[in-house]
Formats: structure tokens, sequence, C-alpha cells
């Protein structure tokens, strides 16, 4: 019963921490806004523009090349964002 209860609470865990991810090279924009402190639509919309226009963030911190998306918004969202490198 015991080894039950720990292996569903490390399931849990693992489950939460990988739910606080959101990849900003892959997150569409009705996500980024859902999920994301001080981003609304039209920042969202923004993010994904630039994704697409200039290609994939090196960096959490390449958020803020995009119009409106400042260092504090950035730190209020830091962890909860990740940037993925693969090709796809």
């Amino acid at each position: 019963m015991i080894k039950s209860i720990i292996v569903s609470l490390m399931l849990l865990l693992s489950i939460s921490a990988y739910a606080g991810s959101i990849d900003i090279n892959k997150a569409d924009a009705r996500t980024l806004s859902s999920e994301l402190s001080g981003i609304g639509e039209k920042k969202a919309q923004a993010i994904v523009d630039y994704r697409n226009a200039n290609g994939k963030f090196t960096t959490v911190d390449d958020l803020s090349k995009v119009k409106g998306i400042n260092s504090k918004t950035i730190e209020k969202n830091r962890d909860r964002l990740m940037v993925s490198n693969s090709k796809q």
C-alpha cells in the first residue's frame, strides 16, 4: 500500500512538472495566452508571428525581441517557460 502511494505521488509530481512547461517554440497563441501571466491574445499572437518570421527562439530571453514583451513579463513566467531546440 505504501509503495502504491509513493508511486502515485511520484507520478503526480512528474505530471505537474511537465504540465508547467510551455515550449515557446511549439505553443500556439491560445496556449500562450491562457497559460502565461501578462500575455493576452495580442501578445501571444505576436510571439507566434515573430517565431514564424524569424525562426525558433534559442533562449527564453529571446522573447524580449517580441514587441510588447519585456523582461518583467519574462521573469514572471520564467519558471514555466522552456525552449526546444529540435529542428522539427
